[in-house]
């Protein structure tokens, strides 16, 4: 028990890559449905048909989103059953055109560990390099299409790192060589517009708690036409793409998340990413030899990926953590492992550098007030660690070698012009 008198520590929450906190007006959304509102969408008596109008509501609020039609979107469990669908699906119906899938090597595990998937299924799997900044070059992909290339699927915003995909111009060349073309867009639904059209895309992953929606469900779009194969068979839910018996209360919740991220938008984006220059600003001005990862301009408003010479980035999470703040060294599901993240390495870091990386991702709850706490924190702790490293010792040993060199070839030719 606490004592009166006890100070409660701060706790500041900058981990909304990972997950959202639920908005009250989506819980709200919710409860009826896992109430007195607990039938089951394919029933024909009136509780089947409150919760089939629900969930055709939230279908609705969906499309909207992206700029879709109700009838192209699937519900599925999250943003990794999305891709596996799509990815999986395309793959085997349309085998008999070909055998061949171009990703990036930055993408999402839900996507790399699929394409890990069909090359043992023998498709042929090409990853795409990108630059230092995470972009793919668009000379690549075209050079990479082969008469075998039925889908290039390539993240519309990387996760980690926050960079931003050319999406629409990788859009026209899949138009051009009539190949299937599939987004990941789990980290930009809901933060920055999409239109699905303009995108020239034909299918697009989502996930509803990276939008202040409850986790355990999550959506495809599929445009019409679209040749694939559900990897779920069962009773023939969601236009038989995806069997099982709709999650009907998630749902609902979806697309009310989806609703408010719509009206939000024009105001969260410019908010969250004043808070995220802010941030940004101030580590790479007060902290010595701290970096930016990603690219500067192209990039997720909420995303501001660290990095910190001579600093275990574990060490830094914990002791973030011990000071209520909440951040990640990476990926959320794959951030508990220690080897040094594919994303980094991918665009051109050593494992040492890799592993001293802070991902902070904003949210709009977050205030200036919480930037300013991070920031005095982040300030000390990467001190306390760099006190106790012996590489950031040799790191200072070495610039004042540097320096003292500096001084004596000044006064050599000072001696020389005397």
């Amino acid at each position: 028990m606490i004592d009166a008198g006890e100070e409660t520590m701060r706790r500041v929450y900058m981990d909304h890559a990972a997950t959202t906190p639920v908005d009250p007006l989506v819980v709200k959304a919710m409860l009826p449905y896992f109430s007195e509102c607990f039938g089951n969408a394919s029933s024909l008596h009136s509780f089947g048909r409150d919760a089939f109008e629900a969930v055709e509501a939230a279908r609705q609020k969906v499309a909207d989103l992206i700029g879709a039609e109700k009838n192209e979107i699937i519900f599925t469990s999250g943003g990794t059953e999305s891709d596996n669908l799509a990815i999986k699906g395309v793959a085997y119906k349309n085998r008999d055109k070909g055998n061949h899938i171009i990703t990036s090597s930055i993408e999402h595990p839900a996507v790399l560990e699929t394409c890990h998937h069909m090359e043992s299924e023998k498709f042929k799997v090409t990853y795409l390099p990108v630059d230092r900044f995470g972009m793919i070059n668009l000379a690549d992909l075209e050079k990479a299409i082969t008469e075998k290339t039925i889908l290039i699927t390539i993240m519309h915003a990387n996760n980690e790192i926050g960079t931003i995909e050319p999406v629409e111009e990788i859009g026209r060349i899949a138009r051009e060589h009539q190949v299937y073309f599939h987004i990941d867009a789990v980290q930009t639904v809901g933060k920055i517009p999409i239109d699905v059209k303009s995108m020239n895309t034909d299918m697009l992953s989502m996930s509803a708690h990276k939008i202040y929606g409850p986790k355990g469900v999550g959506a495809l779009y599929m445009a019409k036409g679209i040749r694939c194969e559900p990897i779920i068979h069962g009773g023939g839910h969601e236009h038989g793409m995806r069997s099982s018996t709709e999650n009907a209360a998630g749902i609902v919740g979806f697309g009310k998340a989806a609703e408010l991220a719509k009206e939000r938008m024009a105001t969260d984006m410019p908010y969250v990413t004043d808070l995220r220059n802010k941030l940004t600003k101030g580590v790479l001005e007060s902290i010595q030899e701290s970096y930016l990862n990603g690219h500067p301009s192209k990039r997720l408003p909420n995303n501001a990926h660290l990095r910190f010479t001579a600093i275990e980035g574990e060490s830094l999470i914990m002791g973030l953590d011990a000071k209520g703040i909440a951040g990640s060294t990476g990926s959320a599901c794959s951030s508990k492992k220690l080897e040094a993240s594919h994303v980094l390495l991918a665009i051109g870091l050593n494992e040492v550098e890799a592993h001293g990386s802070l991902r902070l991702t904003l949210g709009r709850e977050n205030t200036s007030d919480d930037v300013d706490y991070v920031l005095n924190a982040l300030q000390e702790v990467v001190g306390n660690l760099r006190s106790m490293s012996p590489l950031w010792g040799k790191r200072l040993e070495f610039e004042k070698w540097k320096q003292r060199m500096r001084e004596e070839e000044h006064r050599s030719k000072e001696i020389e012009l005397s």
